[in-house]
């Protein structure tokens, strides 16, 4: 009886348990759909009147994300397109950009807080306005918190300093116009990121800073901060430190040595720049200039082993620069102009005497150059001299130059045209007729005009596929011994050989998912052979497992490529060697020769090749850093050709989609050309929620690689992100086609070539 009863009680609590997880659920539901009443029903939370089932299940996208843990909201993130359009809030809603009159933080906020297990929490320009409210500290699961680009004003309520999970802390973009309390930071001992930039925030940046040990990332640009900052040298994990533009007026404090990029232009500070900047040997990205600091800099600031870039422009340094100053291996870009420095340029600043980085240095008193050569750089009158011969002789130089190449440039146009009109311009129109697998290909010639699109887009006479036995291939590899191999990635182990004739190449051997007759692999592998272009790793031909007869099906292949040497664009993104390091316009003709080659898979041959496995790991550079795609084409070894044939009338939608997403894969790469591989290694959906970062000069300056930052025009840059933008839309029907993707590049490439050459003409005319 006893035993009846505990199984009877055990069942009812069951019950109860599965009814109050229920109601949980409903409960968190309700809450989500009040939150969506609260912000005005705005348009990226329209699906959510459709969406039946339960929230912890609704698709992330761009704009709203949620994650649930044990049936509890723990993230949160809504991002709007309400972007303060103004200098000035005086607490009022305003027409269109905020929420309406009737709009309460507060209760928003107890709304929020019934998601008790929230522990990330992202309202990003969603035209909130008011104070935030102090009941703020009842979210106390809280981790992470970003309210940036909305309408708050006042303080930074005490709440938030009760937070004590709190990691992450972004308020940037709002009207916040009160200082910090001394006492604020004291909790917060979890806090990572902190960053406040674009407000209105007065007064001492308060002294309890120094206790966030944990804290790897301060920016508070942009405010009205002044005084003394507060000594750092205890934040032993601060990697960025960012307080430009405010009125700091102290001297220079000592820093972590740990620090990585340092921000501290357009203030007051005075005195000297400390020694102990020189010490600091993890330093890549220095800016201190318009300030009134005085003295002459240390000679190891120029020198430290990873700086890359260093102003000291606008201050009233003075005295003379050591002529054996060293500069680092790294060091691309110096301004040291509109100071009182005088005597002699050191060499390793003299861009006369190295090209290597840029250099400026106007607005001083320097001589420049070496015997009768040097020439002085004194102001009279306010006016820098620039001899004039100088320029002129430079600007003749460039023209003369300018001539020569467009004319040799011009004959092998020419010889190149002729010896291409003496060959047949075949398209191979490779069809799969459906119901017959065996059906040999179609060759066909196309008509002019895709015969002309096709040699404009580079494509080179194809040399015959050869088939080589798996004698040869192991005979190449030592029997595909360890030391041959190169690596696996999702498509197949890579093995280097080298064949009889001696010429190196790379084999790929490649498990096909579904087993297909060996006539038709041929087919297929046969037309991959002919797609040759300068940026495409040339397929040589390929092996068929000897084990399979003519008439049965084949599930192993292995193809044989071109040995490309020079190792992979990723890892040159990676490099610290400063002779592998990519410059902005070395990036630039990689991402041109890339483009050329997928824009002649989808317009120069038929039907288009997509799905081409497109990522910076897949950018093969050789020995002149000339870009070559690999792994292309495999869509068509895979067999999807055949899937679009199958699908009949909607092939065209997903050819369409299939190359769209194409365009996508793309956007990464540029990505990741503009922001380097560390943080492009935090995964997709970091980098497109960084992209809003794009679209302000401090937003750049944080998450853009330095060595760009330091070779790189700001119009090329612009272009460059606006194009990347709409390559990683969402919607496959907005992104670009690969002809506006090219285009848009080069065009930044001409904007970065003129502006170097500007450069380069400035300097010759001060010399």
């Amino acid at each position: 009886m006893g035993s009846h009863h505990f199984i009877h009680t055990l069942f009812l609590s069951c019950v109860l348990l599965i009814t109050s997880t229920h109601e949980l659920q409903t409960t968190q539901s309700q809450t989500l759909l009040q939150i969506r009443k609260h912000l005005e029903y705005p348009i990226q939370l329209t699906n959510w009147e459709t969406f039946t089932d339960d929230f912890c299940n609704f698709p992330p996208n761009l704009h709203v994300t949620i994650k649930c843990e044990d049936n509890f909201i723990h993230e949160l993130k809504i991002i709007g397109d309400k972007l303060p359009k103004v200098s000035l809030f005086h607490g009022f809603p305003i027409q269109n950009q905020t929420l309406s009159q009737s709009f309460s933080i507060d209760t928003l906020f107890v709304t929020l807080t019934r998601l008790s297990s929230l522990k990330i929490l992202s309202l990003i320009s969603l035209g909130i306005w008011g104070q935030l409210p102090d009941k703020i500290h009842r979210l106390n699961s809280l981790e992470f918190l970003d309210m940036s680009s909305n309408f708050i004003y006042g303080s930074i309520p005490n709440g938030i300093s009760r937070l004590i999970k709190l990691q992450t802390l972004t308020l940037d973009t709002n009207f916040f116009n009160e200082s910090i309390p001394d006492h604020y930071f004291n909790s917060l001992s979890n806090l990572t990121i902190l960053s406040l930039k674009d407000n209105k925030l007065k007064g001492h940046l308060p002294s309890s800073i120094s206790k966030l040990t944990t804290i790897t990332y301060v920016t508070l640009s942009h405010n009205q901060l002044s005084g003394k900052l507060p000594d750092l040298t205890a934040l032993s994990n601060l990697n960025v430190l960012d307080l430009r533009d405010n009125h700091l007026d102290s001297e220079l404090p000592s820093l972590p040595k740990e620090v990585v990029t340092v921000l501290l232009s357009n203030n007051s500070f005075s005195g000297e720049i400390p020694e102990q900047f020189g010490q600091l040997n993890k330093l890549r990205h220095l800016d201190i200039s318009s300030n009134t600091l005085s003295g002459t800099p240390p000679s190891a600031l120029f020198s430290l082993p990873n700086i890359t870039y260093l102003n000291l422009a606008s201050n009233m340094l003075s005295g003379s620069l050591p002529s054996s100053i060293k500069c680092g291996n790294k060091l691309g870009f110096v301004d040291i102009s509109s100071n009182r420095f005088t005597g002699r340029l050191p060499d390793c600043l003299d861009i006369v005497s190295s090209n290597k980085r840029v250099v400026k240095f106007t607005g001083n008193c320097l001589l420049v150059g070496h015997g009768k050569s040097q020439e002085s750089d004194c102001k009279e009158g306010g006016v820098i001299k620039k001899p004039y011969w100088g320029k002129a002789l430079w600007v003749l130089i460039v023209v003369s130059c300018s001539v020569i190449c467009s004319i040799s440039f011009a004959i092998v146009i020419l010889i190149f045209r002729r010896r291409h009109r003496s060959r047949e311009t075949v398209t191979l129109h490779h069809t799969i007729p459906k119901g017959s697998e065996e059906s040999a290909p179609t060759a066909v010639a196309s008509d002019a005009r895709i015969a002309s699109e096709t040699s404009e887009a580079g494509m080179q006479v194809s040399t015959p596929c050869r088939v080589f036995s798996m004698k040869d291939l192991a005979e190449a590899t030592d029997n595909f011994n360890q030391s041959a191999f190169l690596g696996e990635g999702s498509i197949g182990k890579v093995y280097k050989g080298r064949l009889e004739n001696g010429s190196y190449v790379a084999i790929r051997s490649l498990s096909l998912f579904k087993k297909c007759s060996k006539r038709n692999l041929k087919v297929r592998l046969d037309l991959i052979s002919k797609l040759r272009h300068p940026h495409l790793v040339s397929f040589l031909g390929y092996c068929i497992d000897d084990g399979v007869v003519e008439d049965s099906t084949a599930s192993r292949i292995l193809l044989v490529y071109e040995y490309i040497s020079n190792g992979n664009f990723r890892a040159f993104l990676s490099e610290n060697s400063s002779e592998r390091v990519l410059k902005w316009s070395d990036r630039l003709a990689v991402l041109i020769g890339v483009a050329k080659a997928v824009h002649f898979l989808h317009s120069g041959i038929i039907p288009a090749s997509s799905s081409n496995r497109l990522k910076t790991n897949n950018i093969l550079l050789d020995d002149y850093q000339i870009a070559k795609l690999s792994d292309y084409g495999m869509s068509v070894i895979t067999g999807e050709l055949e899937k679009l044939e199958a699908k009949g009338d909607g092939s065209k939608s997903w050819r369409l989609k299939k190359l769209a997403d194409d365009v996508y894969d793309f956007g990464f790469i540029l990505l990741e050309a503009l922001v380097g591989p560390i943080v492009s290694g935090k995964g997709e959906a970091f980098l497109l929620n960084e992209m809003t970062s794009f679209g302000s000069q401090d937003g750049r300056q944080r998450i853009v690689d330095p060595i760009v930052l330091t070779t790189c025009s700001q119009e090329s840059l612009s272009i460059v992100i606006s194009i990347t933008n709409k390559c990683i839309s969402p919607e496959p029907t907005n992104r670009p086609s690969f002809e506006d993707v090219l285009w848009n590049l080069q065009y930044a490439a001409q904007v970065q070539t003129t502006a170097d050459l500007d450069l380069k003409s400035d300097v010759a005319s001060q010399c």
